[in-house]
């Protein structure tokens, strides 16, 4: 299962009320590529596909697709502010190394 933080949930929403037309939810994946094989990617999707995953967090719908469950399970996403940068923050249990920027990994 994939999980967000209350801080990545209130950012979505955030984000997703100055969309027009409103989306139906957020799509999280796991596309191929980047230096270390994989990277994540988080999309506003007008509807799910017919064999998504949907998650409900606070109202807000969040579709997973079957290939990514498998690189996904267990995973949290987090929004984090700092000085130098601000953005949403996976921690995935699976992930056994990332590369130097961060934004890929392998399993």
């Amino acid at each position: 299962m994939v999980q967000l933080t209350e801080k990545a949930i209130d950012k979505v929403k955030e984000i997703l009320s100055a969309q027009e037309p409103r989306p139906a939810g957020l799509r999280i994946s796991v596309v191929g590529g980047g230096c270390s094989g994989f990277s994540y990617s988080m999309a506003f999707e007008n509807q799910p596909n017919m064999l998504d995953k949907t998650y409900s967090f606070s109202d807000l719908k969040v579709f997973v697709d079957q290939a990514s469950l498998l690189y996904l399970d267990g995973a949290e996403v987090d929004y984090v502010e700092t000085l130098e940068a601000a953005g949403f923050k996976f921690s995935n249990p699976q992930v056994k190394s990332t590369c130097g920027c961060g934004s890929s990994f392998s399993v």
